[in-house]
């Protein structure tokens, strides 16, 4: 698909709204449509973009998840930015973004956007809705949660293990932003920060979350979702190619992942929410990135400690994360 898309002397209006427009097809909730091919207009208000060289031309549909016109969006490199194009498109702050799934408007885990967008994936936003404060007594030394973040400054929960002590209380939810523990803000901080912090609070006492759920639609009020298991869902990016979003340097178009790959990161994640208590497609696709061409385990870990210095990984997870790159590798699945 070229990158280069045609030019028009008149841009195209950010949010689509069929009523007013009734000779021409809509595209419904839940009704993904293609990848657009609209051209570039004037500059638009929003988060400063990098370099129009640096930046692929690509056109995304997307709406909110309550419910919203479609909204067109272009121009991001990374999940700051396309929070802030939504965010521009939906005249909304940009905080109010949440977190973003893909082909569903429904908060499901397994349809988080992370790194990649397949090119003709649709985007639903989930901004911010009701906020709430939910004391918890920590009987147990697990708590059952897997954290996750928006990779802009936001930690939510992504899955609720059956049976645990969070389980058991029914006004915390999968997708639950964590706001802060006892007081303390997690604004800005990391989902392995905020995973690290649950784990280090003393069994036998009660602590208290801050949380602000996503707002719903009218289907969605009273659902209480668990979290699906790990890989079951179906694989990001559903068009010929993705969207590669990254934290440092400018978003890049490349292949749909490989069998290994997709296996591989699917692994390493596992061992990201076993060893860490998270869940990170995007973080485990750099590792496997960073491991699949390393001849043992030792550069591999100066290869994290390099990049991923800040997680400070222990060495019995970068064993095991060689194992894992290693097994996919030779097919042992």
């Amino acid at each position: 698909m070229p990158l280069g898309l045609g030019r028009r002397k008149k841009a195209p209006p950010l949010v689509e709204n069929e009523e007013a427009e009734p000779g021409r097809g809509g595209l419904g909730v839940g009704e993904p449509g293609p990848l657009g091919g609209g051209g570039a207009g004037g500059p638009q208000m929003g988060l400063p973009p990098p370099p129009p060289a640096l930046r692929p031309r690509l056109v995304f549909h997307t709406q909110l998840a309550h419910g919203s016109p479609t909204g067109r969006i272009e121009g991001f490199t990374n999940v700051k930015e396309l929070y802030g194009k939504i965010a521009e498109a939906f005249r909304l702050p940009a905080a109010e973004v949440m977190f973003c799934t893909l082909n569903t408007h429904k908060v499901d885990m397994d349809k988080l956007l992370g790194g990649q967008i397949g090119l003709e994936d649709f985007i639903f936003a989930h901004i911010k809705g009701q906020r709430k404060e939910v004391e918890v007594f920590k009987s147990e030394e697990a708590l059952g949660l897997t954290i996750t973040d928006n990779g802009a400054g936001y930690a939510f929960i992504k899955r609720i293990k059956e049976g645990s002590v969070i389980d058991h209380i029914q006004l915390i939810s999968v997708g639950d932003m964590i706001e802060a523990i006892n007081g303390q803000s997690l604004l800005g901080c990391r989902h392995y920060e905020v995973a690290r912090l649950l784990k280090e609070l003393p069994r036998g006492r009660t602590f208290t979350l801050k949380l602000t759920e996503p707002r719903k639609a009218f289907d969605m009020i009273g659902v209480r979702l668990g979290g699906g298991r790990p890989g079951s869902g179906p694989q990001l990016g559903t068009g010929r190619g993705t969207l590669r979003l990254r934290s440092r340097g400018p978003a890049t178009v490349e292949d749909v992942p490989s069998a290994f790959e997709e296996k591989a990161i699917e692994k390493v994640d596992d061992l990201l929410e076993s060893y860490m208590g998270i869940r990170d497609t995007e973080l485990a696709a750099t590792m496997v990135e960073l491991g699949k061409d390393k001849r043992n385990p030792d550069e591999l870990a100066e290869a994290l400690d390099e990049r991923l210095g800040d997680f400070a990984f222990p060495d019995e997870f970068v064993f095991d994360v060689w194992g894992a790159i290693g097994d996919a590798k030779v097919g042992r699945f």
